[in-house]
């Protein structure tokens, strides 16, 4: 099979590198990819909301799948317009149509499915322009910290935690009124602090069947000890020790099969992942939001820990066989640090040379921020490039991780020197 990911990051570098290794793909291309996908697929520049180039690629090169990476797209309706169109409507899309990719594209959304089908979450409410003053009197009635959540698509920066209530009006007005964050931020959710300990489950299902795949942690701050601003991921670990076979159970029942059985009552035909955080607090899981693709850096960690044939996977999606296919995990533990350009999150330069990664042999690097120039690979993101290894525990898998880190080099590089430190 010829098949086309689309996205530029770890997460579709480890699709590719994956599916690579399934002898049933033919030809991998990546759309727009980066350097570490041109070592194993055929990078097509061309932008993932861009529908009517992805159309005269997947025509041209005779794709037989598409599997879709970020959120974008998605929620764009890219799944629709292969579905309306006479040429790719027999193509395979794996990522939900415009009506499932709500539960990420609207807060306000995935808050009232989870109400209406009884999914463990947090009160809330949802606030416009027109009704800010009722937004700031319902912030009275909560005890701090206080959540504030755009509705819409903000580039992971879209959420605000915040301990004063002065604060917390004050943005909420930012939000509402001055459009902090465009127009994904035109409604706002207002919900109660959970508490507990954060982690991330990975469902892939047909629509009617599902599998759950590992369960991971990411690490959002840029500095140590979960400090700092927020990033799209500094790191990751997988499986979390705290979600035992007990934890997955209640996760499963508690929110997998009324997610899965929701969707159908609500006519929502879905075909793809859901991501799932959660937050366990002292074994009982509620709902921080779903996301409607695989996270990153979570990808680089769980995907590695798949034995099975990723494409006998998706192709039980498309089907709508997947209850037919096994799953096979590595019992292992997975660890992924980034590597990030200086002064990221916030302004940093790109174009910088890096050296080292051909001298890796105990880890799997992955590509997220790079760009291949006359055969010198250079940084071309924020986060560029993520570093996954397998070890017995947590700390074997960090220490190879590390090791391989200090054979990398380019100028200002960072990373956090302490992920999984809650774990250990």
């Amino acid at each position: 099979m010829n098949i086309l990911i689309l996205g530029s990051g770890g997460r579709e570098h480890a699709f590719a590198l994956k599916l690579s290794q399934s002898n049933k793909v033919s030809t991998l291309f990546v759309a727009p990819g980066n350097a570490g996908t041109a070592e194993i697929a055929k990078n097509i520049s061309i932008n993932p909301t861009d529908f009517n180039a992805i159309k005269e690629c997947v025509v041209s090169h005779a794709i037989e799948m598409v599997v879709v990476g970020p959120e974008a797209p998605l929620v764009a309706g890219v799944h629709d317009f292969f579905l309306s169109d006479a040429q790719l409507k027999h193509i395979p899309v794996i990522g939900p149509k415009e009506d499932g990719a709500q539960l990420e594209g609207s807060k306000d959304f995935s808050k009232q499915f989870m109400e209406r089908h009884d999914i463990p979450t947090a009160k809330y409410r949802t606030f416009t322009k027109e009704t800010l003053i009722e937004g700031k009197n319902f912030l009275t009635t909560l005890k701090p910290p206080y959540v504030l959540k755009a509705d819409g698509l903000a580039a992971g920066k879209g959420v605000l935690i915040l301990n004063s209530l002065n604060e917390a009006q004050f943005e909420l007005e930012e939000m509402l009124s001055n459009e902090k964050f465009g127009n994904a931020s035109s409604r706002v959710v207002i919900e109660e602090f959970l508490k507990g300990i954060e982690l991330s489950v990975f469902v892939l299902t047909d629509g009617k069947n599902y599998k759950i795949l590992p369960s991971a942690k990411d690490y959002k701050r840029i500095g140590e000890g979960d400090k700092g601003l927020n990033t799209g991921g500094m790191g990751a670990i997988s499986p979390v020790p705290f979600a035992d076979k007990d934890f997955i159970d209640k996760v499963e029942e508690l929110v997998v099969k009324p997610t899965i059985n929701g969707l159908q009552k609500d006519g929502i035909d879905y075909r793809g992942f859901i991501f799932i955080g959660l937050m366990n607090d002292n074994g009982n899981p509620s709902v921080v939001e779903y996301n409607v693709r695989m996270g990153d850096p979570e990808t680089e960690v769980v995907i590695p820990r798949i034995d099975s044939d990723l494409l006998e996977l998706f192709q039980g999606v498309a089907n709508q066989n997947l209850d037919e296919k096994s799953i096979s995990i590595n019992p292992k533990t997975a660890t992924t640090v980034m590597l990030v350009s200086g002064g990221y999150p916030e302004a940093y330069e790109k174009e910088k040379e890096i050296s080292g990664i051909s001298t890796i042999n105990d880890s799997i690097v992955y590509h997220a921020g790079t760009i291949n120039d006359n055969d010198q690979i250079l940084t071309n993101g924020g986060r560029v490039l993520a570093v996954t290894s397998f070890g017995n525990t947590i700390e074997e898998a960090l220490q190879k991780s590390y090791s391989s880190i200090n054979n990398i080099h380019f100028d200002k590089m960072n990373y956090r020197k302490d992920i999984g430190f809650d774990l250990v």
